[in-house]
């Protein structure tokens, strides 16, 4: 799989998702086998490049290349400044965000918003293609609203402006993340271009991941949601497809030193305030499931330190190997 002149280890990439991906979630699905990874979203507007929220999201230091980095927003001279920020601050590769659901991103019509106006579309795309020297790639939905899938224009459009590979999740924005992902049209826009295509919406499992190539032909798939609180997931598919076996699940002391580590990175990167509350949505994902989680979780959540939050995870993870409990 390439984008651009960047070969990428394997056709296994994180999904760009809102206070999830940051560097250390990159990191960490990178060292489980994802081959790449795309920054959570960052807006155009240039008030907010001074703000602390768009400094941790754009904070590249030591990470694995090739570096991308999302830009979201509806005006074309804005995102190509933004798109010329960004490689400025290190970005090797470009996303241009046209596929985020949520309301707030689609009130500025921005997001998945701007699949209702083709022009913008296009506009778009070629201000920031001509913008940089670096790929650029995009990142969309079958269309606005049911009914009105335009994604086979759309994609014809990011092929003509020279984006260099376009990720789809099989969803309208309608659907929100309702329902089941969509994956024939998929299959339709792998026929009619010839960049790479990367499959995106409910893939959460190794079989899951090999039935979605072959349905829709993709170069890559694109993993979101399945891998909060399990990174390892990278490593699960990656093996499957190549060998055909399953891992096994990894244990729960596995796990303990993986969310320990997860949990000291965040720490580092954002501070003991910030660090305390970003991580508990961090801690409720890896211990979904497990005996006694919610009780855990209710008690977690009342800690205000990285170390009462730290500890507090060790004693409960300590108390699961007592017991010989198992991922299942």
């Amino acid at each position: 799989m390439k984008i651009g002149s960047y070969t990428l280890d394997n056709n296994l990439i994180v999904a760009p998702m809102a206070g999830v991906t940051d560097r250390p979630f990159r990191t960490l699905c990178k060292h489980f086998g994802a081959g790449h990874a795309v920054s959570e979203m960052m807006s155009v507007d240039a008030t907010l490049y001074a703000q602390k929220k768009s400094l941790y999201r754009a904070n590249f230091d030591g990470e694995l290349a090739p570096i991308s980095a999302q830009i979201a927003g509806s005006e074309p001279e804005m995102l190509a400044e933004a798109a010329r920020y960004q490689v400025a601050n290190g970005a090797q590769i470009v996303d241009i965000n046209m596929g985020c659901p949520a309301r707030k991103v689609c009130r500025k019509l921005a997001g998945s918003a701007l699949l209702q106006d083709e022009d913008l579309v296009k506009r778009i795309l070629d201000a920031v293609v001509s913008a940089v020297d670096v790929p650029v790639t995009l990142k969309t939905r079958l269309g606005y609203a049911n009914g009105a899938e335009n994604i086979l224009r759309v994609a014809g459009m990011a092929q003509q402006a020279g984006i260099a590979a376009l990720a789809i999740h099989g969803r309208t924005r309608e659907q929100m993340y309702t329902g089941e992902a969509r994956y024939e049209l998929i299959r339709e826009v792998k026929r009619q271009v010839t960049m790479p295509i990367i499959a995106n919406g409910d893939i959460d499992s190794p079989q899951k991941a090999k039935a979605v190539l072959e349905a829709t032909g993709a170069d890559a798939l694109m993993i979101g949601r399945a891998a909060q609180g399990r990174p390892w997931i990278f490593r699960e598919i990656a093996h499957y497809l190549q060998t055909g076996e399953e891992l096994p699940p990894p244990t729960v002391a596995e796990v303990h030193a993986v969310l320990l580590e997860h949990l000291d990175e965040l720490y580092q990167f954002y501070g003991e305030y910030s660090g305390c509350r970003i991580a508990r949505k961090h801690i409720a994902w890896y211990t979904n499931g497990l005996h006694d989680s919610n009780a855990f979780r209710q008690a977690m959540y009342a800690q205000d330190s990285t170390a009462g939050q730290a500890r507090a995870v060790d004693t409960y993870f300590q108390a699961l190997l007592m017991r010989n409990e198992r991922l299942s």
